[in-house]
């Protein structure tokens, strides 16, 4: 899926720097109480895709621990007024037509935080964001944020005022 919107390029010097847009993405969402986001997390093992949703996570109120769901392949958080976010890792699944077993009904769901995208992308609803992150030479990172609708513009602008 292409972007019809440029796409906006952080510099993540560290994994705080990380915690950050991960703080920033849950300001974010919170300031859009009635609209679920669907956000793609992309980049390599390492990468601080797990970081990125971790943050996010802790920052929406998510407390107690915070699994990889690298095995479970979705763990479901209960957000405050009955919504739920839920962060998933396919790098698992062999076929995409394996998520048809897990249940994922959006109804109650505010929050969708895939990694690993690209080996379920068949069967996934579309992102509202895609966050490739870049591990660059000497340990730092790079996020690059495409926002893939006209809904997510202006977070993504906001997100690179934060970061500038």
């Amino acid at each position: 899926m292409t972007s019809a919107h440029a796409p906006v390029r952080l510099q993540l010097p560290d994994e705080s720097a990380t915690q950050r847009l991960g703080r920033a993405i849950a300001a974010q969402l919170a300031e859009r109480p009635s609209e679920p986001l669907r956000i793609w997390l992309e980049g390599d093992l390492g990468a601080g895709k797990s970081t990125l949703a971790r943050a996010c996570l802790r920052a929406l109120g998510v407390a107690g621990p915070i699994k990889s769901p690298t095995y479970t392949l979705v763990e479901r958080y209960p957000l405050e007024g009955g919504a739920e976010a839920w962060h998933l890792d396919l790098y698992r699944i062999a076929d995409p037509e394996e998520l048809d077993y897990l249940g994922l009904d959006e109804a109650s769901v505010r929050l969708w935080l895939i990694e690993w995208p690209e080996r379920g992308r068949a069967e996934l609803i579309p992102p509202d964001l895609r966050i490739r992150l870049i591990q660059t030479p000497g340990g730092a990172r790079e996020a690059l944020i495409n926002a893939t609708n006209d809904k997510t513009v202006d977070l993504i602008t906001k997100l690179a005022e934060e970061f500038h």
